[in-house]
């Protein structure tokens, strides 16, 4: 039986991965920040008593954060590191965002080789964020692919809260390449670097008040927030939670992912007109919160605009992705689920 440390459990892409290492047989400890987000998880997985422990990390800024978690008996074979923090509120976002996710991953890599020395591969969470250069704009005819990174530079983390986020993706993932290269540890480590992830949330994790973010833009819609004219969408590309969680395990079970990053994305581009247009066919009763006017082009930039080559990630990992059609519905289920017709 496979052990694997799991960080970031209660997270949004995290939460999706513990159920597909579960439901495949691995045993699991997860890392949390607190006790009552440790047990909202155990007690959804009863099932697998024995098979899933935990340890409380508060705060993955701090260097060693992850010592205790990464020591086990029996040893960990694998690591999966999610944990990496973004939210609309922050206020100092180089203390809230660029720090932790960079000292986050240096914590994990260090502890995993002083530690850990039976783990062979680490699967790190990354981000469309460190691939693409937000300087570009629509960037018509460009085609992103794990050849690219972000050209944004460590300075350029005080400037916004968006660029706090390209900041900390960039430079997290950056040292984790550079900490194989300089440290030759005993394990290699992957790369997922998934564009804007949407769908649905696990219920017992989530609340419509703590919802991600990618998906707060739903809920805004069906409550409307937007009814006179829906906002920018921000970024044109996208990716199902499931199929984003799907692809850190087979990244962790193929010999031959080691070593590489993975665009994890669709093929299809997406804008929030599209979003809307779903949930009016499918969910009539929410039409009347939504612009009656569509945006045009389909609510894509009418020069065009940049796309994705998922080619890798398809050739190595086996994926096949969802359609927006499927995420954007199971995603307002689950909104339904916990609570959205009540607090609408």
């Amino acid at each position: 039986m496979t052990r694997v440390l799991l960080t970031g459990g209660s997270g949004f892409i995290a939460a999706h991965i513990l159920d597909i290492l579960l439901r495949r047989g691995y045993s699991v400890r997860i890392t949390v920040r607190s006790k009552d987000k440790a047990q909202k998880l155990l007690d959804a997985h009863s099932e697998y008593q024995g098979k899933l422990d935990y340890v409380i990390v508060p705060d993955i800024a701090e260097p060693h954060c992850f010592d205790k978690a990464v020591k086990s008996d029996p040893p960990f074979d694998a690591i999966l590191h999610t944990a990496s923090p973004f939210s609309y509120g922050v206020t100092n976002p180089i203390k809230e965002l660029v720090e932790p996710a960079i000292q986050g991953t240096i914590s994990i890599l260090q502890a995993t080789k002083k530690y850990a020395p039976g783990v062979k591969r680490i699967i790190i969470t990354s981000s469309f964020a460190a691939i693409a250069d937000a300087t570009r704009g629509n960037n018509p005819g460009k085609v992103y692919s794990e050849d690219d990174w972000n050209p944004v530079l460590r300075e350029e983390g005080l400037s916004d809260i968006f660029n706090a986020y390209r900041v900390s993706k960039k430079f997290a993932e950056k040292e984790a390449w550079d900490f194989v290269e300089n440290e030759n540890p005993n394990f290699s480590i992957v790369t997922i670097n998934p564009p804007l992830v949407v769908g649905p949330p696990k219920t017992y994790v989530s609340s419509l008040d703590g919802l991600n973010p990618s998906n707060q833009r739903t809920l805004n819609f069906i409550r409307g927030k937007f009814k006179d004219k829906l906002p920018h969408s921000g970024v044109f590309l996208w990716a199902d939670v499931r199929d984003v969680a799907e692809a850190h395990v087979i990244a962790l079970e193929k010999e031959a992912a080691g070593g590489k990053r993975f665009f994890v994305s669709s093929e299809t581009n997406f804008s929030n007109q599209m979003i809307a247009d779903i949930i009016k066919k499918e969910f009539p009763q929410y039409a009347t919160r939504l612009p009656e006017e569509r945006e045009p082009n389909n609510g894509l930039p009418e020069e065009g605009c940049y796309a994705a080559n998922n080619t890798r990630s398809k050739e190595v990992l086996g994926m096949t992705y969802r359609k927006l059609n499927e995420s954007i519905v199971d995603l307002v289920k689950a909104l339904q689920e916990m609570g959205l017709d009540v607090c609408a």
